[in-house]
């Protein structure tokens, strides 16, 4: 999201979306397929969408935890970078380690999995005071759309592959005065996490919409195949470790893809 676009109507199944560039901090919305405005529904994804949350947030929580838990992990911008082809931050850490050898003493699944899930649980903790404390902010643009949004009685609603509770403190802590309108859709609420559509069946399910009506805000191509599968439009707004990401094959997937 960087600069702000003027969305034209959100048009029948199989046409397509433009988007136009517009002044800074002005955004416009228009009607969706029905003609009106509220027929529209916004889902963001959250880190590197809202915020750019994944390199100088959620890696130093994890590099952290893993400090205080004493397990020998470093994960350096580089590779970090690769392990977000992995969704979910329990998965991730499961995929590293299965790859390079798991910390000496935790041979047996019942103690890999508590190691995951209590270095989680920590991460999650350390991420919510970065937070608190003001040091992630919000992308350019983020809080006009959402604004403007839902002024004009548009939908808007959060999904994610993280932490319910991290996605919840992010929202509440810097989107605080439209928080209470704003829904939370979490890896961790679905069986299946991106890019696996589950997290976005259920928000449109939940919301009461019909998917050819919802505008996907996303910035990964694995969110940007979760979309396509939820048969919903999908915009995509590059974040850092996702600029040289390959989106050529988007309208194979049936998406109409914006870089913003």
């Amino acid at each position: 999201m960087l600069r702000l676009l003027n969305l034209l109507p959100l048009l029948a199944c199989g046409r397509a979306f433009q988007a136009v560039r517009r002044p800074r901090h002005s955004w416009t919305l228009n009607s969706g397929r029905d003609g009106s405005a509220a027929a529209m529904t916004l889902l963001f994804d959250c880190d590197g969408v809202l915020a750019e949350t994944e390199r100088d947030g959620h890696r130093i929580a994890f590099n952290e935890a893993f400090k205080e838990f004493e397990v020998d992990t470093v994960w350096d911008v580089e590779l970090y970078g690769k392990l977000l082809e992995v969704g979910g931050g329990k998965e991730r850490m499961t995929a590293h380690w299965d790859a390079v050898g798991w910390p000496a003493g935790f041979d047996t699944e019942e103690q890999r999995t508590t190691l995951v899930k209590g270095l989680h649980q920590r991460k999650t903790e350390l991420f919510m005071d970065m937070l608190r404390r003001g040091e992630i902010p919000l992308r350019p643009g983020v809080e006009a759309l959402i604004g403007e949004a839902l002024e004009a009685g548009l939908k808007v609603a959060v999904c994610s592959t993280s932490n319910e509770k991290a996605v919840a403190t992010l929202v509440e802590t810097l989107l605080t005065p439209y928080a209470s309108r704003i829904p939370i859709y979490a890896g961790d609420m679905v069986q299946k996490k991106k890019p696996a559509p589950d997290v976005y069946n259920m928000a449109a399910q939940e919301l009461e919409v019909d998917p050819r009506d919802c505008m996907v805000f996303e910035d990964t191509a694995i969110g940007l195949q979760a979309a396509s599968a939820a048969n919903m439009a999908c915009t995509v707004t590059k974040s850092i470790y996702t600029e040289h990401e390959d989106f050529t094959g988007a309208r194979r997937w049936g998406c109409f893809v914006f870089f913003l």
